[in-house]
């Protein structure tokens, strides 16, 4: 009897120890993937081509953040500029430029993150977002109703 309960034992321990396994790797990647996306990216402004900014993506919360940590004005501009577009009923709102969180609330959903929106301190205006990992660079998608611009960020090493 010993040797069937140990046999049955076994069958039981066998695919609870793969699950164990398959499902530590699985939660790895995930994290693995997370983190791809954290760290400082190089802004660049899709139209001119010109480095704007290096904005920061951190986790808080379990959802992805993001703050200007360093701007690169064109030559006259003020080089520590203030949010004076910002919506005056926005925290924001005249408040440094540098420092400020312009992403906020982005939740992971498969090889992209979205649900979250970002600000363009330049007008002032709060877009719907999402962004992805193509390549080495993250594209930024900014969205107003049906209409969207993207951005491609280059990683900070």
């Amino acid at each position: 009897m010993s040797g069937l309960f140990l046999f049955l034992t076994n069958l039981w321990i066998l695919p609870m120890r793969t699950l164990t396994i398959l499902t530590l790797l699985l939660a790895s990647f995930h994290g693995k993937a997370q983190q791809l996306v954290l760290g400082k990216w190089k802004t660049i402004d899709d139209n001119s081509g010109d480095e704007k900014s290096i904005v920061e993506l951190f986790e808080k919360s379990g959802k992805v953040y993001g703050k200007i940590v360093r701007i690169f004005p064109s030559p006259g501009k003020d080089p520590d500029p203030v949010c004076d577009q910002c919506p005056h009923d926005d925290a924001r709102y005249r408040k440094k430029i540098i420092g400020m969180e312009i992403i906020r609330d982005m939740i992971k959903s498969g090889d992209e993150y979205s649900e979250g929106e970002i600000l363009d301190p330049e007008t002032g205006k709060v877009y719907r977002c999402k962004f992805w990992i193509d390549g080495k660079t993250l594209k930024v998608r900014g969205y107003w109703g049906p209409f969207y611009r993207t951005q491609t960020w280059m990683r900070l090493n």
